[in-house]
């Protein structure tokens, strides 16, 4: 059999839109196609073949019509591409028989047709296309090896390569005879002396996209990642290797996207093979995968470690084995055992090797999160897997949908990061005074301006626009000093506090960014101090016409907190004892000293929760897990006044241990028994039962806790 280096088939193509370099940017059909054949051992050329492909639109753009000479008429009168490409394999294969060759290699003048053009409209129109359509020889890089000097590869054009050697160029009228028999010209010019080449370096394109586990000490080229955004919810891996068709993606190199719930945000980052596949995948921006077009910009390496990167053993074991099809199943019992899940799926979708194909995410204390990922060996067991999507095991529905390798490594990495539930310290020794803390830690209360607040932020914006947003002013910010605020249903509120080291930075920012357009929107920026922002935190309003203190008659709960903070009463805020929130329920008050027989005080406190993924990055109040991770705390009737007496005589308490904690959703029937077995492992009160307080419908509508601060 001769080797495909002895023969090549120039291969020519034109669009209904853009044509040349900017060849299948604009999703439009193929419409003409022009070949012959080249036989290398002998320097013979074949019989040079033109024919028109009838495309599902013939809606052809102007430029085209210039170009091409072609209209709608003659376009609907010939055949469709799947019968086109046949008769082209048809005919080659044919005309080398008599040439005595048994294979033949593409040759086109650049990647753009076979990459940007032929794959991605077959992907579409679901057509199998022939395998020499997956290999071809691109005659820039090829005339590059034997001219260095005439410029770099991206540069290159037909009629310039031509100039360079000193060819004269065809003058064919008709449009891709011209193109093919230059391209002939210019490979039977290289066949010879001086140059004698050899064809020897082949482009591929991918059958498939490999999934696989990325390590984040990997490499990764910073010129190879793009970010797609807006991808259907259930896209998976291998749809998006779809969107790309034609592009050669890494082994494992696409990272689905993940909310701060843990579910898909419509975001994926894809990583290449290399800076010109990247290239060619932002030509795809707004290109459409089904009836949604995609956003396709460029990314980083960093951004795609942060998301796909691990270093799990654990994960990596479970991802080893290969061409293994994976399944996420969320909503699971926490009871769930592997053979409760294997009985769920049934026999019809056999799970590889049993028990090891199973991966349950886990908190850090070992607590399930009710996220499963399954490994299937084949798509027909995926499949018959996905038939039981929202069917009950137990006494919940189960979500199952496809995911990808990058998925798993991030969603361990997320909920392995989740802190756990917060425990008091321990009390300090009998008569000893202990320094507590009366404010929120990081925040100190105060009149000096040092701080900004931004307002009409995109409600798409994230950490990284607002430093980006700030740009050289971001060095002044203090350390876990940005702060998000949400609204009552979890969403970005566009506002956003920061806190600088000092007020005339604050001031500086607040001149040169008020105003500033961040994404569509101009981003109003104000100058304000802690003591404000404090207030916005405890339920008032900040706006042009000053403070408005959080409302009293109204049920305003301050955010939740991981952790208490028991103030004295000598160091509560004016504020926060004059804005006492309505109290929860009255928890079990310890017996105070016998030489101090004032209260304890207890308060609602924001608390900061640190995003370690973020050098400067702080939500209120929480992160986004289970509510049983909440505590709310409530003040004694009388702290109030207590607090205001105790002004006038201080006191040193030492601060009370223990915490309420509230649940929601328990089901109508849960007794004692299931709310103490809820929190088997966790310490609660040994005496009695009395802090488990049942509340109505009523009491509930009236002390709905707000998981985000509402301004």
């Amino acid at each position: 059999m001769a080797s495909h280096s002895d023969t090549l088939v120039v291969f020519f193509g034109a669009t209904a839109g853009a044509n040349g370099g900017k060849l299948g940017s604009d999703e439009r059909e193929l419409i003409l196609l022009v070949w012959q054949i080249v036989d290398l051992h002998e320097n013979k050329v074949g019989k040079l073949q033109r024919t028109l492909v009838q495309p599902d639109s013939a809606d052809l753009s102007e430029q085209c019509k210039e170009e091409t000479g072609l209209t709608a008429e003659e376009l609907c009168k010939a055949e469709p591409l799947e019968s086109i490409l046949q008769k082209f394999h048809q005919s080659v294969s044919a005309e080398l028989k008599s040439l005595g060759r048994s294979s033949y290699t593409l040759c086109v003048d650049g990647p753009l047709l076979i990459r940007q053009v032929l794959h991605p409209e077959a992907s579409k129109k679901n057509l199998v296309l022939p395998e020499c359509f997956y290999t071809f020889v691109d005659l820039k890089k090829e005339f590059h090896k034997c001219c260095p000097n005439a410029g770099p590869v991206k540069d290159l054009t037909l009629t310039s390569m031509l100039d360079y050697v000193c060819i004269p160029a065809a003058v064919e009228q008709e449009a891709g005879l011209r193109e093919v028999k230059n391209t002939v010209l210019l490979i039977l010019h290289l066949l010879v002396e001086p140059y004698n080449h050899k064809f020897s370096t082949f482009e591929t394109v991918n059958y498939k996209f490999e999934s696989g586990a990325c390590s984040k000490t990997e490499a990764v080229d910073i010129e190879t990642v793009i970010r797609a955004r807006g991808l259907p919810w259930q896209s998976s891996d291998q749809d998006i290797a779809r969107f790309f068709k034609g592009l050669n993606i890494a082994k494992g190199g696409v990272a689905l996207c993940l909310n701060a719930q843990g579910r898909r945000n419509g975001e994926a980052l894809v990583r290449f093979i290399n800076s010109e596949h990247r290239d060619m995948a932002l030509d795809r921006h707004k290109h459409h995968m089904g009836n949604r077009y995609i956003e396709v910009y460029k990314a980083t390496g960093e951004e795609f470690l942060k998301i796909a990167g691990g270093t799990s053993n654990e994960v990596a074991q479970f991802l080893s084995k290969e061409n293994q099809v994976i399944i996420r199943m969320r909503g699971l019992p926490f009871t769930a055992t592997p053979q409760d899940v294997l009985g769920f799926l049934g026999p019809d979708s056999p799970v590889t090797d049993g028990t090891e194909g199973l991966l349950f995410v886990k908190y850090p204390d070992g607590r399930p999160t009710g996220d499963a990922f399954v490994l299937f060996a084949c798509e027909e067991y995926a499949q018959n897997a996905l038939k039981k999507h929202k069917q009950i095991l137990g006494k919940r529905y189960i979500e199952l949908f496809r995911s990808t390798a990058a998925e798993v490594q991030q969603v361990l990495n997320r909920y392995m990061s989740t802190p756990l539930i917060s425990t008091l310290p321990p009390p300090p020794p009998p008569m000893v005074s202990v320094p507590v803390l009366a404010t929120p830690p990081f925040i100190t209360t105060g009149s000096m301006r040092d701080c900004i607040r931004l307002r009409g932020l995109p409600y798409t914006a994230a950490i990284e626009d607002i430093l980006e947003f700030m740009g050289e002013h971001t060095i002044d910010i203090k350390p876990h000093g940005v702060h998000m605020v949400l609204n009552q249903q979890g969403r970005p509120s566009g506002d956003a506090f920061i806190q600088m080291k000092s007020a005339d930075r604050a001031f500086m920012v607040a001149q040169k960014c008020h105003k500033k357009m961040m994404k569509d929107r101009y981003v109003e920026v104000f100058q304000c101090s802690t003591e404000e922002m404090s207030f916005v935190l405890m339920g008032g309003t900040l706006n042009r016409s000053g403070l408005s203190p959080p409302p009293c008659k109204l049920p305003c709960l301050s955010p939740p907190t991981y952790a208490a903070f028991p103030a004295t009463p000598a160091m509560l805020p004016t504020e926060a004892a004059l804005y006492q929130p309505p109290l929860l329920a009255t928890p079990r008050t310890p017996q105070a000293p016998a030489h101090n027989p004032a209260p304890a005080l207890a308060y609602y406190s924001p608390q900061l929760y640190m995003n370690m993924n973020m050098s400067y990055t702080t939500y209120y109040p929480s992160p986004p897990v289970s509510p049983s991770t909440m505590s709310y705390f409530a003040a004694p009737p009388g702290s109030v006044a207590a607090a205001v007496a105790a002004q006038q005589a201080p006191a040193i308490l030492p601060p009370q241990p223990g915490a309420l904690v509230r649940m929601q959703g328990l089901p109508y029937n849960a007794g004692v028994k299931d709310i103490l077995s809820f929190f088997q492992g966790y310490q609660y009160a040994p005496e009695d039962y009395s802090s488990l307080l049942g509340v109505s419908d009523q009491g509930r509508s009236l002390i709905q806790p707000k998981e985000w601060l509402c301004l």
